[in-house]
């Protein structure tokens, strides 16, 4: 049978047959399946080709959504047609209208905004307004100003685990009799198979933004997601994904292992110790959802450096690292040098007398 036949079912890239481990591998997101697992997944795939509602979606999608492209930076910025791009969300340089869009960036789902403009200059103010070091023109009025509402692409992840452990829990009991302490020490064999699902892993498909700063904002509330219309994008912008499934697999593979990794040993208790001699994840089968996220996002150069600041749109939790003014910290430093030299002089002169 030809290995072309499969698709990965995890980033649907061709699986190709590997002699030396007799399993099919993808060399996008390195799955690697037997024969009988990829039989048993094809058994449960479903059909995904679009309906006629689907298409006709997509269409409008295309006719009515307007791509921008900044030559300074290279991103692409996403506007409906009622709305003109004039700057670069990322670097702030002049951005010009580049085109359409094809039916496959059309989103399947969207959050939309639930903090305005003023909440979210609001919730910057707070967070800078302690900050003593930082340069002056960082929380000056105009680069407050370029705080950008943006729709931010992510790939959300349900995830089929297969998880394997095997271990040895040790249960160590303790007594005394008469002039003797005695311990006892007995050994158990652990074993856990467990197919586990992990449902709605983000990672976002914007490589201009810093996947740590989106998962510093996480989580958004799901319960909020809705089918996606081309009003959400009214007033806002939209980042055009250009990570795509596989390249975003490593990390939902990370996190689905991680989730998957913490249920089997919650699982494992009443052992004083426990020795893990085998354990393995594998990712089976995952089920994506292309979507959009609420972010206020504002970039900042700083001595050659940017740096990004975000507010969850949803719930408005903030992530950032602000810039440091080297001179404010060497003048503060000065001072309380001089400070407290003065301080130890007088004391010293106070003593002498």
């Amino acid at each position: 049978m030809e290995s072309t036949e499969y698709k990965c079912p995890n980033c649907n890239a061709d699986l190709k047959f590997m002699p030396d481990t007799q399993k099919f591998g993808c060399e996008y997101c390195s799955s690697e399946f037997t024969l009988e697992e990829m039989q048993e997944i094809n058994s449960e795939t479903e059909d995904t080709t679009p309906n006629a509602e689907q298409i006709q979606e997509q269409q409008n999608f295309e006719e009515h959504t307007n791509l921008y492209h900044c030559a300074s930076c290279g991103a692409d910025i996403m506007a409906d047609d009622q709305q003109t791009a004039l700057f670069c969300y990322y670097c702030h340089n002049p951005i010009i209208l580049a085109g359409k869009l094809t039916g496959k960036y059309k989103p399947d789902k969207v959050i939309g905004f639930k903090y305005t403009r003023e909440n979210a200059v609001n919730c910057f103010k707070d967070w800078i307004k302690n900050k003593w070091f930082v340069p002056d023109d960082f929380k000056s009025q105009e680069q407050i100003e370029k705080m950008t509402g943006l729709y931010v692409p992510f790939w959300i992840a349900d995830c089929r685990v297969k998880a394997d452990l095997n271990a040895i829990g040790k249960r160590i009991s303790s007594w005394t009799s008469g002039d003797y302490e005695y311990t006892e020490t007995k050994e158990y064999s652990i074993d856990r198979k467990a197919d586990i699902s992990i449902e709605g892993i983000p990672a976002d498909g914007a490589s201009k933004i810093e996947d740590l700063l989106m998962e510093s904002i996480e989580p958004f509330d799901y319960k909020d997601l809705k089918d996606f219309s081309m009003s959400y994008f009214s007033g806002f912008f939209a980042d055009k994904f250009d990570v795509d499934k596989p390249q975003v697999f490593p990390r939902i593979r990370t996190r689905a292992s991680d989730a998957g990794r913490k249920i089997v040993h919650d699982s494992i208790g009443g052992y004083s110790s426990v020795s893990v001699s085998h354990e393995s994840y594998n990712i089976m089968n995952t089920k994506w959802q292309y979507i959009m996220l609420p972010v206020w996002f504002m970039t900042y150069k700083y001595d050659e450096k940017m740096y990004e600041f975000a507010i969850n749109g949803q719930t408005g939790k903030i992530a950032g690292t602000p810039p440091l003014d080297k001179t404010k910290l060497r003048l503060f430093s000065t001072a309380i040098g001089l400070i407290t030299a003065i301080v130890c002089f007088l004391l010293g002169g106070a003593f002498l007398q």
